[in-house]
């Protein structure tokens, strides 16, 4: 088991408060990748209308952009799962309707499987951090109904931007397979 504190050092420079005002939702970036074009602004924003939209009082969640190597680093140490991904999520904190947590989206990946299914990576990108942020709140992608869930969220928040998914040439649409850790002591896998 990895201490939380181990993890928060790949967000050093993103300041987080867990003294948040009630319904305060603070949502920080940090583009750590140089590759891809990232939509700071609308990523916050679609991060912050998922909280909004919970039961949480407050929240201070951090979201990082970065490469491949990274994310499958982090996902290797973290998850001893030896690939890169498309979006890792954890909860630092969760206690009284006020939650501190940390979204890794892979900006790699977003633009690989964006290419794939004929959308653009701005769009696959946005949807890993809304996944990696529904985990946050609990939402869970084991069970279909969990899935379907997840979905539906998903898609609610994505129109909120102007995107719609589409589906893949199989026609389903590859979805973001987060791994996700819920804790609150120290960082383990679900």
């Amino acid at each position: 088991m990895h201490r939380l504190s181990a993890h928060r050092l790949m967000m050093s420079d993103i300041a987080t408060s867990s003294t948040q005002p009630p319904g305060e939702f603070a949502v920080s970036l940090s583009n750590q990748q140089s590759r891809h074009a990232v939509d700071q602004d609308q990523v916050v924003a679609a991060v912050r209308s998922v909280l909004s939209d919970s039961a949480l009082t407050s929240a201070a969640v951090s979201v990082a952009v970065v490469d491949d190597a990274t994310i499958h680093d982090l996902n290797r140490r973290y998850l001893d799962h030896d690939w890169p991904t498309d979006v890792l999520s954890f909860v630092l904190e969760e206690r009284d309707g006020h939650l501190e947590g940390e979204v890794i989206v892979g900006a790699d990946t977003a633009a690989v499987s964006a290419a794939e299914i004929g959308w653009p990576a701005a769009a696959e990108l946005l949807l890993y951090a809304v996944h990696g942020t529904l985990h946050l709140i609990g939402y869970g992608d084991e069970t279909t109904a969990e899935k379907r869930k997840m979905r539906a969220a998903e898609a609610a928040v994505l129109r909120r931007f102007g995107f719609e998914q589409p589906a893949s040439p199989s026609g389903k649409r590859p979805t973001a397979r987060a791994a996700a850790s819920r804790s609150t002591g120290g960082m383990q896998a679900k």
